[in-house]
């Protein structure tokens, strides 16, 4: 016990280390290298690094043929200035770990102590330690990887804390857990004038009008969507601080969000089409760009099934949602290849928002993560 003990708290020792070095998405060239250097201790059977350009993955396996379960978690943090004054706190100005990824990869990190003390004796855990997830731009990096083609997983599971519900609860949504959502970029080109004549300018600022109007308008762009959308714009300019100048150019930027990935694609259709219808009404040329685009989380049955067994297995406290999250997942690209399941963890009921500059991820619910993730290995193993 005394061992066990010491494994679990050299996990939260690591946890305050990597919250006190974040990296950013993308950036990250300190953070795998620190997984690395703690999982010398408990060696893998092999280690895949880099994949996805910064991402790592350690797999620990049989020898045997069965199934290949990813457990992953995200290597990156936030471009927000931490207010915590704790010893752990952030050493970098304007970067901090306050979505709770440093927790992540703590729990995988337990996860490793766990299967390596037990190794498999068929099949094999693959600890992904994924990176970009904030941007979106992670996973699809990871499995257009070459290297991805080592791992191929049968099953797939995340899990991400959920300030709001109780320390170590687990919550369980079946088919969509989190929403699809992307960001759209608009370029809307005319011609200048003197502001004095406008008439022999094409100024956009009509359509820009125009299309911040549609866009805000929920019973414009829901019509034809069968659940949950929403678009939100979230900037916009037009033109220079020139009071002599009738603009040429607007930029607008909106943040499109769905629970499916159809209305996703019905909504972003009809958004395009009025863009383009208005841009032509007022003579302009338009170009559109996206970013940051997340695919619908929707958990898989049998994954559930096994996240359930797992979890009862435990005695875990658990709860069913109805809801899907509004907030996207960038896992989503796992669960449209494989049998794959996303579930929360409470991190406490009086705890701080996720992105809020006062968050810290909370210890105790470290066992309670990579307890789930174990069990539902085992469970897997000898049911498949």
């Amino acid at each position: 016990m005394a061992e066990l003990i010491d494994h679990a708290e050299a996990v939260k020792v690591l946890r305050k280390e990597l919250h006190q070095h974040p990296e950013l998405s993308g950036m990250e060239k300190e953070t795998p290298l620190r997984i690395l250097a703690f999982l010398k201790a408990y060696p893998p059977d092999e280690i895949i690094y880099p994949i996805g350009e910064t991402g790592l993955a350690v797999i620990y396996g049989s020898g045997k043929p069965g199934p290949a379960v990813l457990f992953r978690c995200e290597l990156d943090a936030l471009p927000i200035q931490e207010h915590n004054t704790f010893e752990h706190r952030s050493a970098y100005m304007g970067i901090a770990h306050l979505c709770g990824h440093d927790g992540h990869m703590a729990i995988m990190c337990r996860l490793a102590q766990k299967v390596f003390k037990d190794k498999p004796t068929v099949g094999k855990a693959i600890l992904l330690f994924q990176p970009a997830e904030e941007t979106g731009e992670g996973a699809l990096r990871v499995i257009e990887d070459p290297l991805f083609k080592r791992l191929q997983p049968d099953y797939a599971f995340a899990l991400h804390n959920l300030p709001g519900f109780k320390k170590g609860e687990i919550v369980i949504k079946k088919a969509v857990f989190a929403a699809a959502s992307k960001g759209l970029t608009l370029q809307l080109t005319g011609k200048t004038s003197h502001a004095a004549e406008p008439e022999n300018g094409i100024s956009p600022s009509p359509a820009l009008a125009e299309i911040i109007q549609y866009l805000s308008d929920g019973n414009a762009y829901k019509r034809n969507c069968h659940g949950f959308s929403l678009i939100t714009v979230v900037h916009a300019i037009l033109g220079e601080i020139a009071f002599g100048v009738s603009p040429a150019h607007a930029t607008l930027r909106a943040t499109f969000r769905s629970f499916t990935n159809q209305d996703m694609e019905t909504m972003t259709a009809d958004a395009l089409a009025f863009i383009n219808q208005v841009a032509a009404k007022y003579h302009l040329s338009s170009e559109v760009s996206w970013s940051e685009v997340f695919p619908s989380t929707e958990n898989h049955p049998k994954a559930v099934a096994y996240l359930v067994k797992a979890v009862k297995s435990r005695n875990i406290p658990y709860q069913y949602i109805k809801t899907p999250f509004k907030w996207s997942e960038d896992f989503g690209h796992f669960s449209n290849r494989c049998t794959a399941a996303l579930f929360g963890i409470g991190a406490g009921e009086n705890s701080p928002a996720l992105h809020h500059e006062d968050y810290d991820f909370p210890d105790e619910i470290i066992e309670h993560g990579a307890a789930v993730f174990f069990e539902a290995f085992q469970i897997i193993l000898n049911n498949e």
